[in-house]
């Protein structure tokens, strides 16, 4: 089910990416849509309010081991988007995901293939896969 879903949709940005064909254009296309997501995030935050951030150092107590770390790590975030974040924040998410699957039909990858793979990094090496 989950494959094809991220094949049609790779086929609809596909079919449906015209004007910004050239990977050049994708490429910044897709930084643009991942800073607008940044902003729609912030917006939360400084025009809304309905997320708060609360940030400080991770407050981690000594010999703990490393498996037992997500316990202690803070998002630093309070509180949840509203309705109307909500929505902007899918919406930019759902751009950069456009952009991104675009950069895959450019590039001859499968996202769902990506997704995948990332999935089995991700759990085979469980915490140490961004080390």
């Amino acid at each position: 089910m989950y494959d094809k879903c991220c094949a049609d949709f790779q086929a609809a940005v596909d079919e449906y990416l015209i004007r910004h064909r050239s990977v050049l254009d994708v490429l910044t296309k897709y930084q643009e849509a991942t800073a607008r997501v940044n902003r729609a995030i912030a917006k939360a935050v400084t025009e809304c309010g309905c997320v708060e951030v609360k940030a400080g150092r991770q407050q981690i107590p000594d010999q703990v081991p490393y498996s037992d770390l997500k316990q202690y790590m803070s998002s630093h975030l309070s509180g949840q988007p509203c309705e109307h974040c909500q929505e902007v924040i899918a919406r930019e998410l759902g751009r950069s995901l456009f952009y991104m699957t675009a950069l895959c039909n450019l590039s001859g990858l499968k996202f769902h293939e990506i997704m995948l793979q990332e999935c089995r990094n991700v759990t085979t090496l469980g915490v140490f896969h961004l080390t």
